[in-house]
């Protein structure tokens, strides 16, 4: 089905999105009937999904309706927010007990749930018992930056399954080899990214950069390995990614031929930029650039900070529509700024690629 490829579509209108992608690919002909189907998604603090920390109910309830529709109705919605934060009161506060109360979705608090341990190489860890117990697994993470381990998409975002104690030893062991482990004990079926509104390098949310996609495939390695890219980061920086593929929960990205796009020609009005955005785009000249490679942009101008090169620049970055047939100097970004001087391509393109290009014209 999606074993080897991706499907990136663009958009703010997350029901219908997903439901388009899931109609096309069929995912109803690989679940029995009567198969008990887990929707994991990441709640982990208790803030609405505009905050950038949260998977959208809206998102959520696209997928629910679909599979309701071809009369897969035994679903349930999975988490365990982080230590710091209850359950509970995440489901509340993110739309999702009002979620359960239209569809007849059963919430189950992991929090609350019994665990028992599986040995994977060598490695036991302790797994909440309604995980062990599913037919059918969809990981719906957010796509944002996190303050440890950089991203978290995927693979971080089974972490929910674990008990608190467990959470606790993770960050004892250093987070990326349990991580990795983690994903070759429970495997997941699915995977449905809300990459509309993710934090730019915080877990817990507060500085939202507006991304309008969602990502969809079966390879959380695929996936991830995507992900790094889309925000700028290489797969060395991001070690638990790299021991995944290596022992077998999948493989990384290798050719962009594996990315299927939808409706790259999106756009919509951008949110009210946080301070620390704000900073960001003063280094930006727009001109109706679309949220997909402006959020882009973004990411790539974070990394460039955190690297000490962008006060080096000396420039602003320039990318929208606006752009389109003019020959400028300077550097533009994505297809409509192929007349600048220096032109990073693509529609969008990832924030490594543009870090690529601005590294290499700094080196000169």
């Amino acid at each position: 089905m999606l074993k080897d490829g991706i499907y990136v579509s663009y958009g703010n209108n997350p029901k219908e999105m997903i439901q388009e992608i899931l109609s096309s690919i069929k995912v109803e002909q690989y679940i029995k009937k009567n198969a008990v189907i887990g929707i994991k998604p990441n709640l982990v603090v208790a803030k609405p999904a505009s905050s950038g920390a949260t998977t959208s109910p809206e998102l959520v309830e696209g997928v629910i309706v679909y599979l309701q529709s071809k009369g897969l109705r035994n679903i349930v919605i999975l988490e365990g927010s982080w230590i710091g934060d209850r359950t509970a009161r995440a489901f509340n506060i993110c739309g999702f007990t009002e979620l359960s109360r239209q569809y007849g979705v059963p919430l189950i608090d992991l929090q609350k749930d019994k665990y028992s341990t599986l040995s994977v190489d060598g490695m036991k860890i302790n797994i909440c018992q309604a995980v062990q117990k599913l037919d059918y697994l969809i990981n719906m993470p957010v796509l944002k930056g996190h303050c440890q381990t950089r991203i978290t998409c995927a693979l971080k975002n089974l972490k929910g399954c674990i008990p608190n104690s467990e959470k606790r030893r993770f960050h004892t062991m250093g987070l990326h080899k349990p991580i990795a482990y983690l994903n070759k004990a429970i495997k997941t079926d699915l995977i449905i990214v809300d990459g509309l509104m993710g934090d730019l390098d915080f877990e817990e949310g507060g500085n939202p950069v507006q991304m309008d996609r969602i990502i969809v495939g079966s390879d959380p390695v695929l996936i991830d390995s995507y992900v790094a890219d889309l925000l700028g980061y290489s797969l060395e920086e991001i070690p638990y990614i790299k021991i995944a593929e290596r022992i077998g929960v999948g493989r990384c990205l290798t050719s962009k031929d594996q990315i299927s796009e939808l409706h790259q020609e999106y756009n919509t009005e951008r949110i009210p930029r946080t301070r620390a955005v704000e900073r960001l785009a003063g280094h930006i000249k727009d001109r109706d650039a679309c949220s997909a490679c402006y959020g882009s942009l973004i990411h790539a101008l974070a990394r460039l900070d955190e690297q000490g090169l962008l006060t080096r620049l000396g420039t602003r970055v320039y990318v929208g529509q606006g752009y389109r047939g003019m020959d400028s100097m300077g550097i533009g970004v994505g297809t409509c700024t192929r007349g600048f001087e220096i032109n990073v391509p693509g529609c969008p393109p990832t924030a490594k690629d543009i870090i690529d290009v601005i590294q290499q014209t700094l080196d000169k």
